[in-house]
């Protein structure tokens, strides 16, 4: 059995806005998808700037910081402000970050710009969409969320291809330069007009949701699934960003050309978009548990492969388990979330969990490191996979955590039984 919330605004008779709402919000997605657009440039950088593998991915731990550090931030201006200012400044703001890429000759201004863009992103990701998406919809939430979030898929698949278009020795600039005007251009118009905040629920006579259902961040923080999850989410964006920044140069090592390595990375964030729609219907039918524990098995097993001599059919096996559970975390991390501790503080509590979000730096500074020092990728690699299995172990202890009486199915369907 299911758990399936209430009616929402969705019930409402508010189609056509939600519709528009998940329409915006998947377009701003898109600027996620901007970070994938570093590890397809990366050989570029380096050959034009002579910088080393760890002089590049060092630029990710002031990124990540920002954004963790950015996170409650912006969980507290999306409940005071609402889903469209966050996004619209956001916005703006990516635009402003990538025109200055574009420019930049010193280490120093990348790590400088991507502190800037990191606070772009944390406005436009998961915390202040997941928020507008989950106060839309109730009974098809995470069929909603899945399709929302493949926005940063498209993007990334779009943009990763778009590196191949990066002739001549700073043709990386010109890929940079374009998508920020594609931030102004694009992605900015259509945030002003498609993205607005649903009524509440007693706007319709019906009992709100938000206000009444779920713990307080006070409360999740002494809860075991928080920690449990905040863990989980560590060991992923410790694994999910080094292969990010390190997957076309471990390629280009074995022998695959540069627009063969770029390929193989965009398919796998392509992917992602069937797996986010996937997995968001699988959300709504079976216990978010269950839905968690498969995704993260998917991850486990993608980091797996990577411990064996790459061939093609490896590489592709590969490409189709981490393009697929990568993405999926996007929709099961909220899903989950919204059963363990409910929607009325979601975003706050997402927002104190990506601090768990440095932890991508970590891992794709170590990864460069190990290469640099050692001459290949292989202790990152088995780390990865230890990492991954420990987490898929510890997701077996996730509970509903929410006070009795906020939901008569609360616990029972997180754990996959009958209530009775």
């Amino acid at each position: 059995m299911t758990d399936r919330p209430g009616p929402s605004s969705d019930d409402a008779g508010s189609g056509s806005r939600a519709f528009l709402a998940v329409l915006g919000g998947l377009v701003c997605q898109m600027g996620l998808g901007y970070n994938y657009v570093f590890g397809a440039l990366a050989p570029g950088v380096l050959a034009d700037l002579g910088w080393s593998k760890a002089e590049f991915a060092g630029a990710r731990a002031p990124q990540l910081w920002i954004m963790a550090l950015a996170s409650p931030l912006v969980g507290f201006l999306v409940l005071r402000l609402g889903a469209r200012a966050v996004l619209l400044s956001s916005t703006a703001l990516l635009g402003g970050a990538f025109l200055l890429l574009g420019r930049m000759d010193a280490v120093w201004q990348l790590y400088a710009i991507l502190s800037l863009q990191a606070l772009s992103v944390t406005g436009l990701g998961d915390i202040t969409v997941g928020q507008l998406v989950s106060r839309w919809f109730g009974r098809h939430r995470g069929l909603a969320l899945g399709i929302v979030y493949t926005g940063s898929n498209l993007g990334g698949a779009i943009l990763v291809r778009s590196a191949d278009f990066a002739s001549g020795p700073e043709g990386w600039r010109s890929v940079f330069e374009a998508m920020g005007a594609a931030a102004f251009g694009l992605m900015l118009p259509v945030a002003f007009f498609a993205v607005r905040e649903p009524r509440t629920r007693a706007d319709h006579g019906l009992p709100s949701e938000a206000s009444s259902e779920g713990l307080e961040l006070r409360d999740a923080l002494r809860t075991r699934s928080f920690w449990i999850l905040a863990f989980a989410l560590f060991v992923f964006f410790f694994y999910f960003v080094a292969i990010l920044d390190h997957l076309v140069l471990f390629l280009g090592e074995q022998g695959w050309t540069g627009a063969d390595a770029r390929a193989y990375l965009s398919n796998a964030i392509l992917l992602g978009m069937v797996s986010k729609v996937g997995f968001g219907w699988i959300a709504d039918r079976v216990a978010p548990a269950t839905a968690a524990r498969l995704d993260f098995g998917l991850l486990a097993a993608s980091s797996l492969l990577l411990l064996l001599p790459p061939t093609t059919a490896l590489v592709w096996a590969f490409v189709i388990l981490f393009g697929f559970s990568t993405a999926a975390r996007d929709v099961v991390y909220p899903v989950i979330l919204s059963h363990c501790f409910g929607v009325r503080a979601l975003a706050p509590i997402y927002g104190m969990l990506m601090l768990a979000l440095p932890a991508g730096a970590l891992g794709s500074w170590f990864a460069a490191t190990m290469s640099d020092r050692l001459g290949g990728y292989e202790v990152a690699f088995l780390t990865f996979a230890l990492g991954n299995l420990l987490s898929l172990g510890a997701l077996a202890f996730v509970r509903n955590e929410r006070r009795p009486g906020s939901s008569p199915t609360a616990g029972a369907m997180l754990d996959g039984r009958a209530p009775g």
